[in-house]
């Protein structure tokens, strides 16, 4: 396929990342205050002691990866049946009635509705899988490390947009100014929400209109609820495919380990508030945008994905403990590390994507992306359920703990992958 059809077919796909990922990324900061209320803003978990509501954060994140275990296989298998695209809409319906859900439960104080909308959200939401499906079925070998930069960008740019969005639109005098124009009465912590469902319903349409069909062949791929499981069963059975998923695993796992917990860690130590946690990572999204967009797709194509990930596996692992280190001054120290673990972040998830890619043929692509969506669900799960008894100890342990994940992904891609001739 020629550079300008590929081009023409990715702009589609581009662009419906980046509105799901500034969607995704605008609850980023909300999530832990609403749950652990440092400022005493809120009555969900009134009465709760701050152990707890640690914990209770925890589940709250990982429900929404434990129903993506389930899910995401489901619908990338459909996807090679019936095509991409009418998952896709499937899939961001899905997402569409998982944020009016939560604003719902922020609004009724309701812990029970918010972790009954993140299930809901997760279940459906298998769409970067079918994404993914989507761009290795318009890629060749070399041109698909160079792709999946392509979307790692949109991440970027999403994660610019949403996290800043988040911050801005859950202060309290944007609610009023909205409520005092519409006579409406919407609270500040769920405006973000309502303004996340409102750019799903965009990306629905944009979709719907201008969203091209990319599989050719179909497959009889068998949907089943325990997918998930026989996807682990299956990626261990594939020598090349089984150190791949769990490097992949590694990386997931220890990077939300860090992304998930980091956001408490701050709010607690330096007093952050929801738009201070905001900013800050979108300037990981701006380091990531940039780093994708002018430096990862140059080397694309002309270095080999498995030399590019001896080194930036190595190089995040220690961007996320310098985190840590003492400084004097101010919290400002924080934004030193970032460059790196954007940067080594936006390397690694594109080229451990095109060697997972390439392990399977053009009409299995969704089914290879069903078994890695299910690899990296648990990776987002785990995080959760387990940093938020880890940080009963200290705001530091998660972190920490995904340092040292990353580096064991490091270590096992380092002495066992073996490159495919």
């Amino acid at each position: 396929m020629s550079d300008k059809k590929q081009t023409s077919m990715l702009l589609p796909v581009f662009l419906t990342v980046f509105i799901d990922l500034v969607g995704l990324g605008i609850i980023i900061p909300i999530i832990p205050d609403l749950v652990l209320d440092f400022r005493h803003t809120n009555n969900l978990l009134a009465g709760i002691g701050i152990d707890e509501r640690y914990i209770i954060l925890g589940f709250l994140l990982a429900s929404y990866s434990l129903a993506q275990f389930f899910g995401a296989p489901i619908l990338g298998a459909l996807s090679d049946r019936f095509g991409r695209k009418p998952i896709l809409l499937i899939s961001l319906i899905g997402t569409l009635l998982g944020y009016i859900v939560f604003a719902i439960g922020i609004a009724e104080q309701n812990l029970y509705i918010l972790f009954a909308s993140r299930m809901l959200d997760g279940f459906t939401g298998g769409n970067i899988a079918i994404i993914m499906s989507s761009i290795s079925d318009v890629s060749d070998n070399k041109s698909r490390a160079k792709n999946f930069g392509l979307i790692g960008m949109a991440f970027g740019l999403g994660f610019i947009l949403g996290p800043y969005i988040g911050g801005k639109f859950s202060k309290p005098e944007f609610a009023n100014w909205f409520n005092d124009l519409t006579s409406l009465h919407v609270s500040n912590l769920s405006m973000p929400f309502w303004f996340a469902a409102l750019l799903t319903t965009l990306n629905i349409i944009f979709v719907l209109y201008m969203f091209r069909e990319t599989l050719v062949g179909r497959k009889n791929t068998s949907v089943s609820l325990t997918t998930g499981f026989k996807n682990i069963y299956k990626a261990f059975k594939m020598p090349n495919l089984r150190i791949l998923m769990i490097v992949s695993f590694l990386l997931i796992l220890g990077f939300n380990f860090f992304t998930q917990f980091f956001s408490p860690y701050v709010m607690k130590k330096f007093e952050w508030s929801i738009e201070n946690v905001g900013d800050f990572f979108a300037f990981i999204g701006i380091c990531s945008a940039l780093g994708q967009g002018l430096i990862v797709r140059r080397f694309s194509g002309k270095v080999a994905p498995n030399k590019i990930l001896n080194i930036s596996l190595l190089v995040m692992a220690a961007g996320i403990a310098c985190q840590l280190i003492p400084m004097p001054g101010n919290d400002y120290q924080l934004l030193f590390a970032v460059p790196f673990i954007s940067l080594s972040q936006g390397f690694s998830t594109p080229n451990i994507n095109a060697l997972i890619s390439q392990q399977a043929d053009a009409k299995s692509q969704g089914e290879i992306f069903g078994i890695n969506q299910s690899i990296q669900s648990l990776g987002m799960a785990i995080p959760g359920i387990l940093a938020g008894y880890l940080a009963t100890y200290s705001g530091m342990l998660p972190i920490i703990t995904g340092a040292i994940l990353i580096f064991f992904a490091w270590v096992v891609f380092k002495m066992m992958y073996k490159v495919v001739k």
